[in-house]
This record gives structure tokens, sequence and C-alpha cells, in this order.
């Protein structure tokens, strides 16, 4: 009983890093969209305790079709891609040799520091692309209540 728990905790890991993973097969059609990014690493730096925790991913469609992103999900809840109950990312294609901005918020009303991926899901070449934030937020103010 024990050697198939092991087996069937390690099969379901081995599955759970396989699919974290970026997507390293390109899309063989020579035309296809390309993501590139101007950073893939968003340094926050040292900020304050619930400080705006929004930032911008500016990006190029350097390929030679319609560029379409389909999801933007960050690494867990403290990580939001959705800002203001809307999409952080333009819904519509993004043309070749065209730009646009992808918009991530950490929840900043927690202290330390943070490093999260955030998975870019699009018709590009690749068709996952993983960006990063981190930073360090400072303890929270004190009160001044005993």
């Amino acid at each position: 009983m024990k050697k198939l728990f092991s087996l069937l905790v390690m099969v379901l890991g081995l599955n759970f890093g396989l699919s974290s993973q970026e997507s390293t097969i390109p899309n063989p059609d020579p035309n296809a969209p390309d993501l590139k990014f101007e950073n893939e690493v968003l340094d926050y730096g040292v900020i304050d305790y619930d400080a705006n925790g929004i930032r911008e991913f500016k990006f190029t469609n350097s390929g030679k079709t319609p560029l379409t992103i389909t999801s933007v999900t960050g690494e867990c809840g403290c990580t939001a891609t959705t800002i203001d109950g809307k999409p952080g990312w333009p819904t519509e294609p993004i043309l070749p040799g065209k730009s646009g901005v992808i918009k991530v918020k950490y929840d900043t009303k927690r202290e330390g520091r943070f490093e999260k991926n955030v998975t870019v899901t699009s018709n590009a070449k690749f068709a996952t692309k993983k960006i990063r934030i981190k930073g360090e937020i400072k303890g929270k103010p004190a009160t001044g209540e005993n």
C-alpha cells in the first residue's frame, strides 16, 4: 500500500510540474506572431505596505500575423491579472509591429519579499510564456495602539 501511495504521489507531482512548464515546442507556422517583452522580470523594488500594487509589462508583436492573448494567470491569489473587473491584457488582436501592455496587480497587504510567476497564453510562436514579478514590502506601519 505504501508503494502504491508513493507511486501515486510521484506521478501526480510529475504531472503538476510538467503542466506548469513553458511551452518549448514552437508553432510550426513561420508567420506566427512573436510575443516579445521589454522586460520579462518586473522588479517592484522595496515598497510600502498597502502601496499601489499595479505594474505593467510592455510587449511587442514582432511576428508577421496578429497576436491574440487568450489568458494571463497569476501563480496564486496574491497576484491578480484582472484589474477593476476587466482583463489586464488586450482583448483585441495586436497587429504585427504593434505594442501592448499587460497589467499585473500584487496584493501589497502582506509583508516581506515576494517572487511570483505570471503565465501568458497566446497564439504566438510559443503558446505559453512566463513573466515574473518580484520585490519586497516593508512591514505594516504601527497603529499606535497598545
